[in-house]
């Protein structure tokens, strides 16, 4: 059996976890959230700290793996899915409790700008990194470096955007 014909399971696990999260978070900001009396408005503030985070394991990961350390390297990278992972779960809990946010600032056009930037770079960042995770497993790292010479960059930019958002957003609240 080919590599490429033993992958297809992995992707198509990939495809269907990765559609099942777009479609989740698509229905969890688009519906009405329950008001809720929990103070959360802690969350967003946290799961900055996760996006920061996760910015900074990501170039140390690429350091390490600049410099020929591997096991670092690995155990960066991990690390950063985890921190954006945490995001995540933040993200979501959030979202369900206490619903969309509206920015009403002075810089609304580029806080939207910056919003959605964000957002759509960071459709593909699951997939890619679970692709990237997968590769790197199987050993398979012409096809791993494939994947992160893109992922790379869009992931950092989706977690340090992520900071800017809530930056600007919490401008506006003060």
């Amino acid at each position: 059996m080919s590599k490429q014909s033993s992958d297809r399971g992995f992707f198509i696990l990939n495809a269907i976890v990765s559609s099942a999260a777009l479609l989740f978070l698509s229905w969890l900001v688009l519906r009405d959230a329950p008001p809720t009396d929990l103070a959360i408005e802690w969350v967003p503030a946290l799961n900055a700290c996760f996006n920061a985070t996760a910015a900074v394991l990501l170039c140390a990961g690429w350091y390490a793996i600049r410099t020929g350390r591997r096991t670092a390297h690995q155990w960066l990278m991990s690390a950063a899915f985890l921190s954006s992972s945490l995001f995540l779960v933040g993200y979501i809990a959030y979202h369900y409790l206490h619903g969309d946010t509206l920015y009403e600032g002075p810089v609304r056009g580029v806080y939207l700008a910056i919003l959605a930037s964000h957002v759509l770079l960071s459709l593909p960042v699951v997939p890619m990194a679970l692709s990237a995770f997968y590769f790197a497993w199987k050993e398979r790292f012409k096809a791993h470096r494939r994947v992160t010479r893109i992922l790379a960059p869009v992931w950092i930019y989706v977690s340090v955007t992520g900071v800017i958002v809530f930056l600007i957003d919490r401008k506006s609240v003060v």
